[in-house]
């Protein structure tokens, strides 16, 4: 009956969904235990809905660029050139993702330097201060982190902090103690229904974000935590990707972050107010879009956009990515572009933090060999960045993972940036990793055990539920 159920009515696709059949016939007691923990879709009235904020600035802004794309009449900015105008409508219609320019944009590709300029932004800060992580451990980082955050809301500065409930999960009740009692705020984001038991362990919130008295947003792949300052010896050197930018767009991570507060924190409500959203100047800047993507939605649009981006390449295709396990269309979309004589590099970790999700990387990376794609297996530590760079004209930096569970389980955020000089600079980072790198041939992979070969094809046939 459960079967029939997942079946018909309740998974999106139907390699999800055969595979999930699969499981319930072959372990039926314990496939029926795992699909109630990590099976199951999200419902919309799961979350608390944001009734509390309504931006009709932002929201009019989106409207109006979109009944203007739509009748042609948009004037984009000259960096556009109109290359990439099908990618902006797309996600403007789909998402909340108006096209927005940044003054500013700096990209680091080290924890330590991503964490001296948090920090000193938020020494900087006078107003408020809106912070949203997968990943805040109780280590050195993250009680640094918090230390400075409380001193700031002795200050008056307002600190609201949004973790995910099961990426933090090693976090101590009384941890947040000093800070509550210094007027700043956290919530947990679809929090554990008993100590140990949670239902809704598939569906998490991906997402990194700080926004910095309305003018400085990061957005990007590091978590707090000591193991992406390279402090932990399992994992080496922690190589990833983040943007810090200011400008308009930074209105667009504000935006992202009240949402997503309003659905988790039933207490404490967030309301537009102009002193999170101010003016700026409109000069032209560096266009971008801060696009979102959950199990909520009706579709996969941070996926769409990847799709978008890899379609417009004509000279190269640079991809790094931790966890490597796309679904048929992105398959397909590289190959053809390899095929075609686009230049496609995709740049994977040596090491392993997941080994069956690294497994089945691998043999979606062998596939993608016999078309012509060069794969690089990097090997100076771990790299969990998440960036995606078409030729050197423009790219996408955020949270979301080249696989399946980003696309459509969790909660993502990806800016998609259309910039020659930040995608060339991001181009120069890949060149400087592939360095560190060793290029993974058809002959490494004839040469495995058969064990190894068995593995990768296993892992491979359940990755729709990965």
């Amino acid at each position: 009956m459960l079967a029939f159920f997942i079946l018909f009515f309740e998974r999106k696709t139907a390699s999800s969904a055969w595979a999930w059949i699969l499981i319930l016939f072959f372990i039926p007691i314990l496939g029926f235990v795992l699909y109630l923990l990590f099976g199951k879709p999200l419902r919309r009235n799961r979350l608390n809905r944001p009734v509390a904020y309504e931006n009709r600035d932002f929201t009019d802004l989106q409207d109006r660029q979109l009944a203007e794309m739509k009748s042609r009449s948009f004037q984009p900015p000259v960096a556009l050139k109109g290359k990439w105008m099908d990618i902006v409508q797309m996600n403007a219609a789909r998402t909340d993702a108006p096209l927005s320019t940044a003054s500013d944009i700096q990209i680091f590709n080290d924890g330590k330097r991503k964490f001296d300029a948090l920090f000193d932004d938020i020494r900087a800060a006078s107003k408020h201060i809106h912070l949203q992580y997968f990943i805040l451990n109780n280590d050195d980082l993250g009680n640094s982190l918090l230390s400075l955050l409380t001193e700031k809301a002795q200050q008056g500065v307002k600190v609201l902090f949004l973790y995910d409930d099961l990426g933090s999960s090693s976090l101590p009740k009384h941890f947040f103690d000093a800070f509550h009692q210094a007027g700043g705020k956290s919530a947990a984001f679809l929090p554990a229904m008993l100590t140990s038991i949670n239902p809704r362990l598939n569906h998490r919130n991906h997402r990194k974000l700080v926004v910095i008295d309305g003018q400085v947003g990061y957005t990007g792949g590091f978590n707090v935590g000591d193991e992406y300052i390279g402090q932990k010896k399992e994992f080496g050197y922690w190589r990833d990707t983040h943007l810090r930018i200011e400008g308009q767009a930074v209105h667009s991570l504000q935006n992202r972050f009240f949402i997503d507060w309003n659905q988790a924190a039933e207490k404490y409500p967030m309301k537009y107010a102009e002193t999170y959203f101010p003016k700026m100047d409109h000069s032209p800047g560096i266009p971008m879009q801060m696009v979102a993507s959950g199990p909520l939605e009706t579709h996969e649009d941070i996926k769409n956009g990847y799709l978008k981006l890899i379609h417009h390449a004509r000279e190269s295709i640079y991809l790094q990515t931790p966890y490597f396990i796309p679904d048929k269309s992105i398959m397909d979309a590289l190959r053809t572009a390899a095929l075609g004589g686009v230049d496609v590099q995709l740049m994977i970790p040596h090491l392993a933090d997941h080994l069956f999700v690294h497994s089945a990387t691998l043999s979606f990376a062998r596939e993608l060999l016999e078309d012509g794609v060069k794969v690089f297996s990097y090997q100076n530590g771990f790299l969990h960045a998440k960036m995606l760079v078409i030729d050197g004209q423009a790219y996408s930096v955020g949270s979301a993972n080249m696989d399946v569970r980003s696309f459509a389980l969790n909660f993502e955020l990806n800016a998609f940036v259309y910039d020659a000089d930040s995608a060339l600079e991001l181009a120069d980072i890949f060149r400087q990793d592939r360095k560190l790198s060793v290029e993974l041939i058809e002959a490494d992979f004839k040469k495995q055990h058969w064990m190894d070969k068995a593995k990768q094809d296993i892992a491979k046939l359940v990755s729709p539920i990965l």
